[in-house]
């Protein structure tokens, strides 16, 4: 097992004086799934963000793999946001085909064969989809990349309770011991069991974290419920 992504004192203060994240610092190690868990406006989406590459910190820094960011860690790092990413009037297979131009690590084959078990057509175009199946279909699109590190914003937003667990099998299947994967969500009862280590975001900063099973037998809840106390829900 090895580090995946480090990050130290990650700060991020937007124009309007809004700070998003108060030094967190956290690791995710390689064959694990970690769980960045908070209600809307928590930091979560500027925190994945920042690590994606598309926004920078405002004080702190960050490694993926050992590596500083840069062109290197972009290339190993594979960002699915809580937008659809492909155009409306793109097919399944189009969508396939663009994310093969784009990513040399782009896996077509892999790629068509989850969208046999995502049960997506390949003919269909985004602009027929629900919001479940072109959440199914993006997951797919990022799941067919070899990176190392894999980040999810809110995979199961606006979905059914279907789609949902085949989402979830999704992330199951894709799991190796060579890479991570770190996923934000408020929908914790639905995937906490999948989970390896958790953090709590709360108002930008981290307020609890460790490994999902000793959280849950020392405080003896579940990560939902532990959830809820953290929150005040």
């Amino acid at each position: 097992m090895s580090t995946v992504l480090e990050t130290e004192h990650l700060k991020k203060t937007y124009l309007g004086k809004k700070t998003a994240l108060y030094d967190v610092s956290l690791k995710v190690e390689s064959g694990r799934i970690y769980g960045l868990l908070g209600p809307n406006g928590s930091g979560k989406t500027t925190f994945l963000k920042i690590i994606a590459g598309l926004i920078k910190p405002t004080a702190g820094n960050f490694k993926v793999c050992g590596k500083e960011f840069g062109i290197d860690t972009k290339k190993i790092v594979a960002f699915l946001p809580d937008k659809n990413v492909v155009y409306p009037w793109m097919t399944s297979e189009d969508a396939v085909n663009f994310y093969a131009d784009f990513f040399e690590d782009f896996d077509k084959n892999k790629a068509m064969d989850m969208l046999k078990f995502m049960k997506l057509e390949p003919k269909q175009t985004v602009k027929t989809m629900s919001k479940g199946m072109i959440e199914k279909l993006n997951l797919s699109l990022t799941f067919s990349r070899a990176s190392k590190l894999y980040i999810l914003d809110e995979p199961l937003g606006g979905t059914d309770p279907v789609a949902r667990e085949q989402i979830i099998k999704t992330i199951i299947k894709t799991w190796t011991e060579e890479s991570a994967i770190l996923i934000t969500t408020h929908l914790v009862s639905d995937i906490e069991h999948v989970f390896n280590d958790i953090a709590f975001l709360k108002e930008g900063e981290i307020v609890l974290e460790g490994d999902a099973e000793d959280l849950r037998s020392t405080r003896g809840k579940s990560i939902y419920q532990i959830y809820l106390d953290v929150f005040g829900v």
